[in-house]
C-alpha cells in the first residue's frame, strides 16, 4: 500500500547559517537525525535499522519557504594553531582568522517539509515509526545557532499531495532525467560511513615516538611529533532536484504540410497510440511502462501523473497573420519518467500520419514526424528560459471540470432558455474557481493573482472554444478559453485542464511591458497607524535598497538611494530616484505606491535599463521588516489600482498629505504668500502647469517649515500623480483629483 512519510521541521528564528544552498539537502537532515537518535557513542540498534531503511528510499520532495541571502560579514575568532606562536596564550589574538558568516532569512512560520514515498508493509510500517520517533528528539539543522525540531508523520499520497500544495513556499521535486540543482541525499552506505567518519574524527591526531640512536648517529636523536589525519568525508549521491522536463519538436513532413487547428484531440492520439505501438513492439518486456507513460489508467496516482509524458501540437502563432494551423509537435517528457529519451525520440520519429478514404483507398495528405531543425516556435510557447511569464492565454480551450460547465441552451427557445446577468456571472466564477483546480492537477503552484475565462477566443485567428468538442470525451460546455496572471512568472509550456494530454489547455505566454508605478496592499497585524507612515517609508526604502543591491551585486543605484556613488546627495537637478507615498483608510496605513520618477517629474529622463531596473527590482517587493512597526507583507494590486484619485485626469487636486515648502522661510515675508509662491515654482520644476493655489489649511511655524494642505487649479487636466515639495519622495505633498 502507498504511503508517505512527512518530516516537518521548524526552525526557532527564521535564520539558517548552514553553507550551501537553499533547502537545507536531505543529507544535512539525514545527519540531523543520526545525531538525534545516537546516546553518546552509540546508535541504539532499532535507530540504526530505521535509519537504514530511510536511505535506501527514493529522494523525497522538499517543501521550503522562500529565503533570501544577506549581506555577509566576518567574524575573527581565533585559530587553532597556538603553536605558530610558541604555545603563547597572551599571543592569541596573532592568529585570528576571518570567518564569513552569511544566512537566509524566511518566515519562521512557515516549516520545511521533507517527503519520502514508500510501500506501507508489516516490516516497513514500523521503521518508519521508528524515523517519526527519532525526529522528536532533533534539535538543531544547520549551524550549532540554527536551533530547530522535528515532527514525523506517516500520512496517505493523496494527504501529502494536498499538505505540500497548501505549503505556500517553493517545492521541491527529484528528477531522473535533465538536469537541475544537485542536492545530496542519503543512499546505501551514508549510515555506515558516518559512523567510520566519526570513529575516525577521534583518531585525528596521533603522536610519533623518536627513534632511538643508531651505530653510525650515535648522538643524532629526532624529536617527537604528532600526525594530523582528516577524517573521511561521508557517502551521499548526487540528485538533480527542479529539473526541467526535456523538449523534443517535431516537424510534420514534408516542408508544408499542415493539421487542421481544431483537430488537436485527434491529432495527439493518433501521436500517442502509433508510438506507444512502436515501443511496444520494440520492447514487448516495457508494455506495461509504456501505456502507462503515455496512456495512463484511470488508477493513476498523481506521481504517475506526473510521469506521462505530454504530447502537443504547437499551433502556428506569434504574429497577427499567423494561421493558427498544426505544423509542430512538441514532446514534453518530464525528469522522472522512467522510459529513457532516446527511446521516446525513436517511437515518434518517422511516424505516419497519412489519411485514407475508406471508400477507394487513396492516400490522403500524406505526413510524417520528422526532428525538428529550427526551434524557434518554442519561445514563443514559453518553452526556454528567458521566456517566463506572469501573464498566459490559452491557444486551445482548457477542458475544466464538471463543475464549470455552462447550461445548454435548446437552439429552438433560445429565448425563453436566456441566461440572465446573475446566471452568468455564476458560471463565470465556477470557471475561474476550476482554473484554480486545475493548475494545482497540472503542478503549477504558483499564486495565481487574476483570472479571465469565456468562449471566444483571445486572438483573431484563435477558434471559439466549442469548436473543439468534436471527437473527445469532453461536452462543449467544458471548454473555456482562460487568462491567468500570476505573482510570479512561470516557465512553459503551459498545458491545463483535464484535457492536457490531449492538447487541449495549451497557453501561451503574454509580453509584459515594464511598469512604472506599483500599487501595494499593507498588510500588517497590527495595523500600522497613519502617524507612522514616516517610519514606515523609510523601512520601504531600506527594502528596496537591499533588493538592488542583491540585483545587481554592485552596490546600490542611485535610483533607491538618491546618492551618487561616492555618496554624495544626488544633485541633477531633476528628481531621478523612486518616490514613496502611502494612503489612509480609517487611520491606518492602507496602500503602498511605488512611483518611478518619471510619474512624479515630468522633466526627469531616465534610460531604458534603469527603467526597466526598476520594474524588476519593485515587483519583487513583497515583506517589509519595519522595525517596530513588525513585518509587514505586501501584495500586489494588479486590477485597476489607481481607483483612488491619484492618477485620475483632473484640473483641481487637492492635498492628500501636507505639502512642505522646498527653501526656508525668510522672517521679513508673508509665510502665506511665500508658500503660495514656493509652490508655483515647485510645479514648473516639475513640468506642470502653472496652477491656481488655494490653502485649505495652514500651519504657520518659526523654527520649521511651515506646511498646509492645499487646492491646485490647472487651466486644462493633467494626469497624476501629483508628489511636490522637499519630502515629496516620503509621500508628503500628495494631490488628489477632486473634480465632480
Amino acid at each position: 500500500m502507498p504511503s508517505s512519510l512527512l518530516l516537518t521541521i521548524r526552525f526557532h528564528d527564521g535564520r539558517y547559517h548552514g553553507a550551501g544552498d537553499w533547502p537545507p539537502s536531505p543529507a544535512r537532515l539525514f545527519q540531523a537525525l543520526v545525531a538525534a537518535a545516537a546516546r553518546g557513542k552509540a546508535l541504539p540498534e532499532e535507530a540504526s535499522a530505521a535509519l537504514s531503511w530511510l536511505e535506501t528510499l527514493e529522494a523525497p520532495v522538499i517543501a521550503a519557504p522562500a529565503a533570501r541571502l544577506t549581506k555577509a560579514f566576518v567574524n575573527w575568532v581565533p585559530n587553532n594553531d597556538l603553536d605558530a606562536v610558541g604555545g603563547d596564550v597572551r599571543r592569541i589574538g596573532e592568529i585570528r582568522a576571518g570567518k564569513a558568516i552569511r544566512a537566509h532569512i524566511f518566515d519562521a512560520n512557515t516549516p520545511l517539509i521533507y517527503c519520502w514515498r514508500f510501500e506501507a508493509t508489516e516490516e516497513t510500517t514500523p521503521l518508519a515509526d521508528r524515523i517519526c520517533a527519532i525526529a522528536l528528539g532533533l534539535y538543531q539543522l544547520g549551524r550549532g545557532v540554527d536551533m530547530a525540531w522535528a515532527v514525523g508523520e506517516c500520512v496517505s499520497p493523496d494527504e501529502a499531495a494536498e499538505r505540500l500544495s497548501e505549503h505556500g513556499g517553493s517545492i521541491h521535486r527529484p528528477g531522473e532525467n535533465g538536469r537541475g540543482n544537485s542536492f545530496e541525499c542519503p543512499a546505501s552506505g551514508s549510515l555506515e560511513s558516518l559512523a567510520r567518519r566519526h570513529a575516525a574524527s577521534e583518531q585525528r591526531f596521533k603522536t610519533l615516538t623518536a627513534p632511538a640512536p643508531t651505530k653510525k648517529e650515535p648522538n643524532k636523536t629526532k624529536a617527537a611529533g604528532q600526525l594530523f589525519t582528516q577524517p573521511p568525508k561521508p557517502w551521499f549521491r548526487q540528485v538533480a532536484y527542479d529539473c526541467p522536463p526535456i523538449h523534443l519538436l517535431f516537424d510534420l513532413s514534408p516542408q508544408g504540410a499542415a493539421w487542421p487547428f481544431v483537430r488537436v484531440p485527434a491529432l495527439v492520439e493518433r501521436l500517442r497510440d502509433g508510438a506507444a505501438e512502436e515501443l511496444t513492439r520494440a520492447l514487448p518486456d516495457k508494455k506495461a511502462l509504456v501505456e502507462r507513460i503515455f496512456i495512463g489508467s484511470k488508477d493513476s496516482s498523481d506521481a504517475d501523473k506526473a510521469a506521462r509524458i505530454r504530447i502537443a501540437p504547437l499551433p502556428s502563432i506569434g504574429h497577427q497573420h499567423a494561421d493558427h494551423v498544426i505544423r509542430r509537435v512538441l514532446i514534453s517528457i518530464p525528469s522522472d519518467c522512467p522510459l529513457s529519451v532516446g527511446d521516446i525520440e525513436w517511437g515518434f520519429s518517422g511516424l505516419e500520419l497519412s489519411d485514407i478514404d475508406e471508400a477507394t483507398g487513396e492516400v490522403l495528405n500524406d505526413r510524417s514526424l520528422v526532428r525538428a531543425t529550427d526551434e524557434r516556435m518554442l519561445g514563443h510557447y514559453g518553452a526556454v528560459d528567458e521566456k517566463h511569464s506572469r501573464r498566459w492565454r490559452t491557444v486551445t480551450p482548457a477542458a475544466l471540470p464538471e463543475r464549470a460547465e455552462r447550461r445548454r441552451i435548446d437552439p429552438m427557445r433560445v429565448k425563453e432558455e436566456a441566461k440572465n446577468g446573475a446566471e452568468r456571472r455564476c458560471e463565470i466564477e465556477c470557471a475561474s474557481s476550476a482554473v484554480v483546480s486545475s493548475l494545482r492537477h497540472a503542478g503549477i503552484e504558483q499564486t495565481v493573482q487574476s483570472i479571465r475565462v469565456q468562449r471566444e477566443p483571445f486572438e483573431a485567428r484563435g477558434a471559439r472554444a466549442e469548436d473543439f468538442a468534436a471527437g473527445t470525451r469532453f461536452s462543449k460546455h467544458r471548454l473555456w478559453h482562460a487568462e491567468i496572471e500570476f505573482q510570479k512568472p512561470v516557465p512553459g509550456p503551459l498545458i491545463i485542464g483535464d484535457g492536457r494530454y490531449l492538447g487541449l489547455g495549451l497557453m501561451a505566454p503574454i509580453k509584459e511591458e515594464p511598469r512604472d508605478a506599483f500599487v501595494f496592499s499593507i498588510e500588517a497585524k497590527p495595523p500600522i497607524a497613519a502617524d507612522q507612515r514616516l517610519a514606515f517609508l523609510r523601512a520601504v526604502r531600506r527594502a528596496l535598497m537591499a533588493l538592488d543591491r542583491d540585483h545587481g551585486g554592485d552596490g546600490v543605484s542611485r535610483l533607491f538611494s538618491g546618492h551618487e556613488d561616492d555618496g554624495s546627495p544626488a544633485r541633477s537637478g531633476t528628481h531621478d530616484h523612486v518616490f514613496l507615498a502611502v494612503t489612509t483608510a480609517n487611520d491606518r496605513l492602507s496602500q503602498l505606491h511605488v512611483l518611478s520618477p518619471t510619474l512624479a517629474d515630468r522633466k526627469s529622463k531616465l534610460n531604458s535599463s534603469v527603467q526597466r531596473s526598476f520594474y524588476e527590482i519593485v515587483r519583487k517587493l513583497e515583506i517589509v521588516r519595519a522595525g517596530k512597526l513588525g513585518v509587514v507583507n505586501l501584495v500586489e494590486l494588479r486590477s485597476n489600482p489607481y481607483n483612488s484619485g491619484l492618477v485620475k485626469l483632473a484640473r483641481i487636486w487637492e492635498s492628500e498629505t501636507p505639502y512642505i515648502p522646498t527653501r526656508h522661510w525668510k522672517s521679513k515675508t508673508d509665510q502665506r504668500a511665500w508658500l503660495i509662491e514656493d509652490v508655483v515654482r515647485e510645479c514648473a520644476r516639475r513640468g506642470l502647469p502653472r496652477p491656481g493655489v488655494e490653502l485649505l489649511s495652514f500651519v504657520p511655524s518659526t523654527k520649521l517649515k511651515p506646511r498646509a494642505n492645499l487646492r491646485l487649479t490647472f487651466g486644462v487636466p493633467i494626469n497624476g500623480p501629483i508628489l511636490l515639495g522637499q519630502e515629496a519622495h516620503f509621500g508628503s505633498g500628495l494631490f488628489r483629483s477632486s473634480d465632480l
